[in-house]
């Protein structure tokens, strides 16, 4: 995880690839390769993501900066909604591939992904030698739930 300590990767469960399914190996996938396309050229830091949804289909993303800095988009962000914009509602996995060995969804991706369910998150680097699994709850824990929201 980016800038994090030892106790918060203890908490992580470390596995590789050949150990996972076949959909979450896939999702990892997705996420090296739509790396790639990720539009960096003020931070140069490429990130992919990719989600699996309930019903098997998959989706990618990578981020996307802005030199207006706080219009960019994270990776995690543009795979969810290409997958929302398809009609999928419903998700089992999230994974995430950083430039460093784990790169862990940012805070507002945190509070993003806790709006579609709680799910696992795969964290890996680009050679995907190791995996890191976790959940989004534990990630963000207490969440803002839509049950919180009197509106």
């Amino acid at each position: 995880m980016t800038n994090s300590t030892s106790s918060q990767q203890s908490n992580l469960k470390i596995l590789q690839l050949e150990d996972l399914d076949a959909n979450i190996q896939k999702i990892l996938r997705i996420a090296v390769e739509t790396r790639e396309n990720a539009y960096c050229p003020y931070s140069k830091f490429q990130v992919g993501a990719a989600v699996l949804c309930a019903d098997g289909s998959m989706y990618g993303g990578c981020n996307i900066e802005n030199v207006s800095f706080t219009v960019g988009t994270c990776a995690e962000r543009v795979a969810y909604g290409k997958a929302i914009s398809d009609g999928k509602r419903n998700f089992t996995a999230v994974a995430v591939v950083g430039s460093m060995e784990f790169t862990s969804p940012c805070g507002a991706c945190r509070q993003y992904i806790s709006e579609f369910g709680y799910v696992d998150v795969y964290i890996a680097c680009p050679n995907l030698k190791k995996i890191a699994v976790t959940s989004i709850e534990a990630l963000l824990p207490c969440a803002f739930k839509r049950t919180d929201n009197p509106f």
